[in-house]
């Protein structure tokens, strides 16, 4: 269902690929799956008031937490609302779904349909805009989108190109893939 959610958020189109052939799943796996994931570094104790928006991330649920209790509140919405799950949903269904979730207009019975909706959006641009190394931005599709040459030593000559295109390949934190290095 995560795939199919990143697939509408960022959908491919005669620009490019989109989140599901970039792997931004695998992304959002890997994030999650970790100390990030548990919210290990984050002070976690009540009381969750409804936050303002400079607070950032505020939730009783750690962001796998999040994820899990989020996809599960979606899925019933969508079953009770639509009769089948999210991901067998016809693709406009999937996005007014996802364009209400946004403007407040779905109540998911265990989380805030917003706050999870922006939640997904960041983790979904983040994994489609990652360096290749954390699983997401396969081969450097987000990069190659914007024209951006990735992650490299020295810009130095490129300082003053006045706003023009840098025509280079991008290139990842681990190189680029059948690139050798001497």
């Amino acid at each position: 269902m995560a795939d199919a959610i990143t697939a509408r958020l960022i959908p491919s189109d005669d620009t490019g690929p989109g989140a599901h052939e970039a792997g931004v799943v695998d992304f959002i796996e890997h994030q999650l799956a970790g100390f990030y994931g548990e919210g290990q570094r984050w002070y976690m104790q009540g009381p969750f008031p409804e936050p303002m928006e400079t607070q950032g991330y505020q939730s009783q649920h750690p962001p796998a937490g999040l994820w899990r209790e989020g996809l599960a509140a979606l899925e019933r919405y969508c079953v009770q609302n639509h009769d089948q799950g999210f991901a067998a949903l016809p693709p406009e269904t999937q996005d007014d779904i996802l364009k209400a979730m946004e403007e407040d207009a779905v109540e998911l019975d265990t989380v805030s349909a917003p706050m999870f909706f922006d939640f997904m959006r960041e983790m979904t641009m983040e994994g489609f805009f990652c360096d290749p190394v954390y699983g997401g931005n396969r081969d450097m599709a987000g990069w190659r989108l914007v024209g951006f040459p990735g992650a490299r030593y020295d810009y130095r000559d490129f300082l003053h190109h006045n706003g023009a295109a840098i025509d280079m390949p991008p290139v990842g934190l681990m190189g680029r893939p059948g690139w050798a290095s001497d």
